[in-house]
């Protein structure tokens, strides 16, 4: 099986009829994935690869009883967006759009903990994508990835993409990606993915692919080894020479004083028994053994 999303899952596109939104919808429905419909206000009776598009999400909840929404809205705009989608009963939300305000962020983060039974992926991240059975609601470049065995959950898209193409090369597939974000206040993080990569009997082994900057890492390590995991889990951590104070590319890529350095979070995996890979290609000979 697939985690957060399945062949059941029905997905519209906030902001489909940008750039962005039009590429990514040809691109999942060329995948495999049920997009249904869009939402773009004001452009309600349009159509983008044959989708229709609706002037609110609550009409695609109606008309299509769809479940998840991919957000591709401008940052000012991603509050609004998120909150409608919440209202309207979307229990899935994969938020692409970078530069959220953190505020903002905070507030549909608590907002969707109160509501229970949502799940938020993001802000800035590439979504998520399951090649064993075709489906993807997000940015990932498909062809690098191939059916398998291994979930992956990452902070950073890019390092995404370069390891899953050196376990692809290597004949390793994948079961699920997931794209945590890479800003500093997000949905999902390592614990709740490992939590669910636990129950899934399609991923035997997990790549967890941090980054400096918060303790989310630290987290996990420490959920690992007392929960004593039942699956085998290599990690990979980007910045090791990042300067202190200094952001490096993500919001939450950034380290204040001692705390979020690479060291403390590779220090804190291997005193967990988890291997940490050197580099994102060191990732293939630690999931071989």
């Amino acid at each position: 099986m697939s985690i957060i999303i399945d062949k059941n899952t029905k997905v519209i596109v906030q902001g489909i009829t940008g750039n962005e939104g039009k590429f990514h919808t040809a691109s999942m429905l060329h995948y495999g994935t049920k997009v249904v419909a869009g939402v773009t206000p004001g452009k309600g009776g349009q159509q983008v690869e044959g989708v229709p598009v609706y002037n609110t999400v609550a009409e695609t909840v109606t008309s299509h009883h769809a479940d998840a929404s991919i957000i591709f809205v401008p940052a000012r705009f991603v509050r609004d967006a998120v909150l409608e989608a919440i209202e309207a009963g979307i229990k899935t939300l994969i938020i692409i759009s970078e530069g959220t305000p953190q505020r903002d962020a905070i507030e549909f983060v608590a907002r969707a903990k109160k509501k229970g039974n949502i799940t938020i992926l993001g802000p800035n991240c590439p979504g998520i994508i399951s090649p064993p059975h075709r489906l993807k609601v997000g940015i990932m470049p498909d062809r690098i990835f191939r059916p398998g065995h291994i979930g992956i959950a990452s902070r950073s898209g890019t390092l995404t993409y370069e390891i899953a193409w050196h376990l692809t090369q290597s004949g390793l597939g994948q079961s699920t990606c997931v794209g945590l974000g890479g800003d500093a206040i997000v949905g999902l993080d390592f614990i709740s993915l490992l939590e669910m990569f636990k129950l899934d009997e399609e991923c035997r082994s997990v790549v967890l692919i941090g980054e400096i900057g918060g303790n989310t890492e630290e987290l996990a390590a420490r959920y690992i080894a007392e929960t004593n995991y039942p699956k085998p889990v290599v990690a990979y951590i980007a910045g090791r020479s990042a300067p202190p104070g200094k952001r490096m590319g993500h919001a939450g890529a950034i380290i204040m004083g001692n705390a979020g350095t690479a060291r403390s979070k590779i220090d804190a995996f291997t005193g967990a028994g988890v291997p940490v890979a050197e580099t994102p290609g060191d990732v293939v000979k630690l999931v071989h053994r």
